[in-house]
C-alpha cells in the first residue's frame, strides 16, 4: 500500500474515532465539568489549516435558541425548537443523527431571539434542563422519556425579561435553580423526584441571567450565586443565607462567577465592572481589589463569560476588547481590540477558543499572559437564515474528546481539533 492511500486511510479512522468515550474530556454541563470553561484535554491541533479544521458534521434541524452543548457517553444533548414547542435534544456526538427529542415547554419569544438559552446538565442516565420560560425538566439520558417536571413559576419565580437563561447545577441529590422571588430566590430539589428540598427564604431578589458555582468555604459547601443587586453563598444543605455583598448591577448580569479557594470573582457588562473579594472566617466577605464601594473597571464582560487560568482572568471586555486581568490585583495585564471583535471564549491545551459573535470568526490564540498571540483562524459558514436581526451567535464553543461544537440557532457543527 503506497504512503498516499495509507494517510488518507488513517485520517479516516482518526476521524471516525475521534470521539471515544473518554469521561475525562466528556463536558456534562454548562462551562463543563468545573463550570470553568477548561478542558484539561491534551494532544490537540496547536494550528489549524488556512480553511480551518476539518468539519466533521453539520446537524440542521436545532430550531431557534442559543442553548449550549453537554457532550457525554458519546451524545450531544442541547435546546432548540420544534412544532411550536422548546425541545431537548439528543444526538449521536460521533455522527451528527438525531437520537431523540423531548418536548419541554412554550417557546420563549423575545426580539432578541425566541427559544431556549441554557444548557442541559447530564448526571449518570439523567438529563435535567431549563427551559427559557421556565419549565424544569428532569428525562431519561437513553430516550428522553420524562421524568419529572416543574416551573419556576410553581417555586414563587418571576420570568426575567430575556428568559431564564440559567443552567442548573445537580450537585449529590440535588437539582439547584435559580428562580428568584419572596420564596426564596435560590431553590434545590430532590433530582430522583423534584420534591422541593429548600428554598433560600432569606434570600429573595428576582432572578437574573446567571448559573450557580458550587464552593468550600469555611469547611462548608455552599452555592454561589449573583442576582442584580448582591452576590450571595448559600448553604448546600439548607439554602441558609451565608453571606452577602452588594453588587451594583445594571440592565442584566450574565457571567458566571468566578471561585477559586477562598476568593469570589465577579464582572458584568453595561460598564459595570469587576469585584473580587474572600470569604474568612465566619464567612465574612473582605474586599480585594474594590476597597472604595466601585468597581473595577477593567474586564466589563457582558455575556461572552471568563476563564480564570493560573492567577490571570481572560475575555472580552466591552471598549478594552480581548482583555487580560491579574485575578488578585484586578490590573490590566494586556488587551487586544483590533484583531477580533466582541465573542465568546473557551481554553483547551494550551489555547483559547475566542468566537466572534457579529462574524462567526473563530479564532485559536496563545492562552499567555503575555499577549495575543493568534496562531489560526476560520469562519463559520454557512450561517443560519433564522437568526433575529437583533441577535448573533451567542452558543458558546465547547472542545470536547477532540472535536470543537459550535451553534448559529438550527445550524450545530463538530469540527476535528485534534
Amino acid at each position: 500500500m503506497n504512503k498516499i492511500p495509507l494517510l488518507l486511510a488513517l485520517g479516516a479512522l482518526c476521524a471516525s474515532t475521534a470521539y471515544a468515550d473518554n469521561a475525562a474530556f466528556d463536558w456534562p454541563q454548562f462551562r463543563g465539568p468545573n463550570r470553568d470553561d477548561i478542558s484539561k484535554e491534551t494532544g490537540l491541533l496547536p494550528q489549524w489549516p488556512a480553511e480551518g479544521p476539518k468539519k466533521i458534521w453539520s446537524y440542521t434541524q436545532a430550531g431557534q435558541g442559543y442553548s449550549g452543548f453537554a457532550v457525554v457517553a458519546g451524545h450531544l444533548y442541547t435546546m432548540g425548537t420544534r412544532d411550536g414547542a422548546e425541545i431537548l435534544i439528543c444526538l449521536d456526538a460521533a455522527k451528527g443523527t438525531e437520537v431523540w427529542t423531548a418536548k419541554l415547554g412554550p417557546i420563549l419569544e423575545n426580539k432578541w431571539g425566541d427559544g431556549p438559552r441554557g444548557t442541559p446538565t447530564v448526571d449518570g442516565d439523567r438529563v435535567y434542563t431549563l427551559g427559557g420560560d421556565g419549565t424544569l425538566v428532569a428525562v431519561q439520558a437513553k430516550d428522553g422519556k420524562e421524568l419529572w417536571r416543574t416551573t419556576m413559576d410553581a417555586l414563587g419565580g418571576k420570568r426575567p425579561g430575556w428568559g431564564y437563561t440559567e443552567s442548573v447545577l445537580v450537585d449529590g441529590n440535588q437539582v439547584v435553580c435559580t428562580p428568584g422571588g419572596s420564596k426564596g430566590a435560590m431553590a434545590a430539589l430532590d433530582k430522583m423526584t423534584g420534591k422541593v428540598l429548600w428554598q433560600s427564604t432569606a434570600w429573595t431578589d428576582g432572578a437574573q441571567y446567571s448559573s450557580i458555582v458550587p464552593a468550600q468555604f469555611n469547611g462548608q459547601k455552599q452555592y454561589v450565586q449573583r442576582s442584580m443587586t448582591n452576590i450571595v453563598g448559600i448553604a448546600a444543605k439548607d439554602g441558609a443565607l451565608q453571606w452577602q455583598v452588594p453588587y451594583p448591577g445594571k440592565t442584566a448580569t450574565i457571567p458566571t462567577p468566578i471561585v477559586k479557594g477562598n476568593q469570589v470573582y465577579v464582572t458584568s457588562g453595561y460598564g459595570v465592572g469587576s469585584i473580587s473579594f474572600t470569604i474568612e472566617s465566619g464567612n465574612t466577605p473582605k474586599m480585594l481589589f474594590d476597597e472604595t464601594g466601585g468597581t473595577n473597571k477593567v474586564m466589563k464582560n457582558h455575556h461572552g463569560g471568563v476563564i480564570l487560568l493560573g492567577d490571570k482572568i481572560y475575555g472580552y471586555s466591552d471598549g478594552l476588547g480581548w482583555t487580560c486581568q491579574d485575578f488578585k490585583t484586578g490590573a490590566l495585564v494586556w488587551n487586544e481590540k483590533a484583531k477580533l471583535g466582541k465573542g465568546a471564549i473557551a481554553y483547551a491545551d494550551g489555547h483559547f477558543y475566542c468566537l466572534e459573535e457579529g462574524s462567526g470568526n473563530v479564532v485559536l490564540i496563545d492562552a499567555s499572559p503575555t499577549g495575543w498571540t493568534e496562531k489560526s483562524r476560520f469562519k463559520l459558514d454557512p450561517q443560519t437564515t433564522i437568526r433575529s436581526p437583533q441577535g448573533h451567535i451567542w452558543t458558546h464553543p465547547v472542545i470536547s474528546n477532540g472535536r470543537m461544537y459550535l451553534r448559529d440557532q438550527d445550524l450545530i457543527f463538530s469540527y476535528a481539533v485534534k
